[in-house]
């Protein structure tokens, strides 16, 4: 599997959030309360859509289960946060250093994806997890529930020399 390192720049997003973990999944909620709304956001960069998990200690990933309990969002990138539509919510994503995945599949597959980028990737890469939101971007080539669909994986990496500072 492919991957890149790229430095992040700030970003401002505006979307819809939820409390959930893997073992109460309430992904399609989310997306089904956002979808419909997205088009109320004026101030929007691009057409990407941001898939967003905050964990409340995304490095310490040895305790992470199926019930532990995150923030997701379902969200797009503004310029500003000028004009926000009622009930949506701002978040702004700190800058920094992700390994970037190209993931194509379905999302039943994805497992085995996370499952490589933590337990064969990251112990050999130089870097580790680093305390930031993980997400993934579905951009023009996603297709939701399509074995062709593809999106970028974005997981927060510091440099392992770094990694107690």
């Amino acid at each position: 599997m492919d991957v890149r390192i790229e430095n992040l720049a700030v970003k401002k997003l505006v979307g819809h959030r939820i409390r959930m973990s893997l073992s109460g999944n309430r992904t399609a909620e989310l997306w089904q309360k956002f979808m419909p709304r997205r088009k109320e956001i004026k101030n929007n960069l691009s057409n990407d859509l941001f898939s967003l998990q905050v964990y409340e200690k995304s490095s310490d990933l040895n305790n992470f289960n199926a019930d532990t309990v995150f923030e997701k969002w379902a969200a797009v990138e503004v310029a500003d946060f000028d004009a926000i539509p009622d009930g949506m919510k701002t978040f702004t994503l700190a800058g920094g250093l992700y390994a970037v995945f190209n993931y194509k599949g379905l999302p039943s597959a994805f497992q085995e994806t996370f499952e490589y980028i933590f337990n064969t990737w990251l112990p050999v890469s130089g870097y580790s997890p680093d305390d930031r939101p993980h997400f993934e971007i579905l951009g023009s080539n996603y297709k939701n529930n399509d074995p062709d669909s593809e999106e970028e994986i974005w997981i927060p990496i510091r440099s392992k020399e770094n990694a107690g500072k």
